[in-house]
């Protein structure tokens, strides 16, 4: 029966096999036992190799990379290798000769799958097919010309009647300050500005039932195309859950003990998500139960070009998913001892008073060390911050103290108010984008050009908090501007000009493709850890709320 093993050589002592299966939830990087088998796997994909027929190359096309996952298991005689898996397809293959297979019923998927599939893409056809139509086209022309018209006749005459009202205003105050004209015909005077008030109100109110009879000329013709298309779309999405649920039948995923349950059954009462049990982890968990094989350690990586939404780097190890994976791997791990998953831990950080750049009765500038939350955290399981300090340093200080925040991670200059007023002004000043703030950055890889400007839209991974990623669709503006300061080798030094101020804004701007396309050194989210992230806001200029004079401020970054 074939098991994909790849055994190692030399084989490894018993002192370096772990007593206990390391979580695969654990944040803190893979068992050295997997490291070793991810290394092994990462030279071959490094030379170009994946399996016969399958060139490592497709991996740095535009759709971005791949994640594949290694287990180290012991065979029933003793012996130790390791299995090996990839998440989804692999070059529009779910099988790949050397990889694991999926744990789908493949017999039962084909009489399934494809029939849906025809449906589906007749359903999408039929929509392009009207949505492309000439009737439906030159409707949406029409009212995309007909609302563009409308707004241009609102705007012209609304700017015509405050004409008209400015000079109304100019006469009124002239005609109450005169003591030359006589009484009755100031009041006529005045009684026809009033007329001519109305009489705009009523232009305007013309105009708008002139507009609203033209909009229900078209209206119910676009409405009723529109009301196709959103009926073909409801039933292509009707389809598409049905399809999905025969597909997620023919799941089913064992356990150590030979257990098998469905896969619609681990995620009950809600239905799961799409590419569930394809990622690297069941995959290989599942191989393992099924052949006799006992696991020993796992590790999944990423390898080769960043996924369009960014946030990951070819060669990194992450744990498993928590969407998709999260619901299966209790089921999957019941009856193997399993070791509880290390997360990430603040780093200690001396606990002494903050280094204070500027003071005076109303504003304080300090220089953040890196580790130290700006504020306490959401969950009150760590206290210390640079808001807690300021809180005792200045106790009689009054409003919320800190203007604006800096990550965890990121060291640099930071300024709070010690009143309500100044903190008010200062926000503003943020707002406004008065403030000037320049961070310095050392990023992994050769930057691109000298200078430049990154601007896309960002949001928050809601599969992997904290992680923000790209999305054009729901994502929030985001924009840098950066030049190089020095290169040395593989490492570029750069610095950054934030002008909008979103979550990890200068990590994922830096790490992207889209980007500078070089993660920050130190970047345990968006690229590899190292001794701290190399990221530190080191200038910062404002006016002061209370002299008016502009002042900066400046730190060094430490690395």
């Amino acid at each position: 029966m074939e098991t994909c093993v790849t055994p190692f050589e030399p084989q490894p002592a018993p002192r370096d096999v772990a007593e206990a299966f390391p979580s695969p939830l654990d944040e803190l990087g893979p068992h050295a036992l997997a490291r070793r088998a991810a290394e092994v796997m990462q030279a071959e994909l490094r030379a170009g190799f994946i399996a016969p027929g399958v060139s490592a190359a497709m991996l740095d096309g535009p759709e971005g990379g791949k994640m594949f996952g290694v287990l180290v298991v012991r065979q029933p005689d003793g012996r130790i290798g390791f299995l090996r898996s990839f998440s989804g397809m692999l070059d529009g293959r779910w099988e790949v000769p050397g990889f694991v297979p999926p744990l789908f019923d493949h017999e039962v998927r084909a009489r399934v799958e494809p029939a849906g599939e025809t449906v589906v893409k007749a359903l999408l056809a039929r929509a392009e097919q009207l949505r492309t139509s000439s009737e439906f086209v030159s409707l949406q022309t029409a009212h995309e010309a007909m609302e563009a018209r409308h707004a241009a006749e609102r705007e012209a005459m609304r700017a015509l009647h405050e004409a008209r009202r400015r000079k109304r205003h100019e006469r009124r105050a002239e005609l109450t300050a005169t003591t030359s004209l006589e009484e009755g015909l100031k009041r006529e005077a005045l009684h026809a500005l009033d007329q001519e008030s109305r009489g705009d109100k009523a232009e305007r109110r013309r105009l708008e039932a002139t507009q609203e009879e033209e909009r229900r000329a078209i209206e119910p013709r676009r409405a009723r195309l529109e009301r196709r298309l959103r009926a073909l779309e409801r039933l292509r999405r009707i389809v598409c859950r049905a399809l999905m649920k025969r597909i997620h039948d023919t799941y089913l995923v064992p356990n150590v003990r030979g257990e098998r349950r469905s896969l619609r059954a681990l995620f009950a009462p809600g239905e799961p998500p799409s590419g569930a049990a394809d990622c690297a982890a069941p995959k290989l968990l599942a191989h393992a139960f099924t052949h006799g094989l006992q696991p020993l350690a796992l590790a999944e990586f990423w390898w080769g070009a960043p996924p369009p939404s960014g946030g990951r780097v070819a060669g990194a190890f992450y744990p498993a998913c928590r969407d998709k994976c999260g619901p299966l791997l209790p089921f999957l791990l019941e009856g193997l001892r399993v070791s509880p998953p290390r997360t990430f831990s603040l780093p200690a950080v001396t606990a002494v008073d903050l280094p204070v750049v500027f003071e005076d009765e109303w504003v304080v500038v300090v220089d953040k060390p890196c580790g130290l939350l700006s504020v306490p955290a959401r969950d009150e399981s760590v206290t210390d911050s640079v808001l807690a300090r300021l809180r005792i340093r200045y106790p009689h200080a009054t409003g919320p103290l800190l203007v604006h925040r800096l990550d965890l991670d990121t060291s640099g200059l930071l300024v709070a108010a010690l009143d309500p007023g100044t903190h008010a002004d200062l926000q503003r000043q943020f707002t406004q984008r008065e403030v000037q703030k320049r961070y310095v950055a050392c990023v992994e890889g050769h930057v691109r050009g000298e200078r430049g400007t990154i601007a896309f839209p960002m949001r928050v991974d809601l599969d992997d908090r904290p992680r923000q990623i790209h999305d054009p669709v729901h994502g929030k503006h985001a924009v840098t501007e950066w030049h190089v300061l020095e290169r040395h080798g593989e490492r570029t030094r750069v610095a950054l000009f934030p002008l909008t101020g979103r979550t990890h804004q200068l990590r994922v701007h830096a790490a992207h493709p889209l980007g500078l396309g070089a993660p920050i050194v130190g970047d345990r989210l968006y690229g590899r850890e190292a001794d701290r992230l190399h990221l530190h806001a080191e200038s910062l200029s404002f006016r002061h709320p209370r002299t008016g004079q502009r002042v900066t401020f400046e730190r060094p970054a430490p690395f």
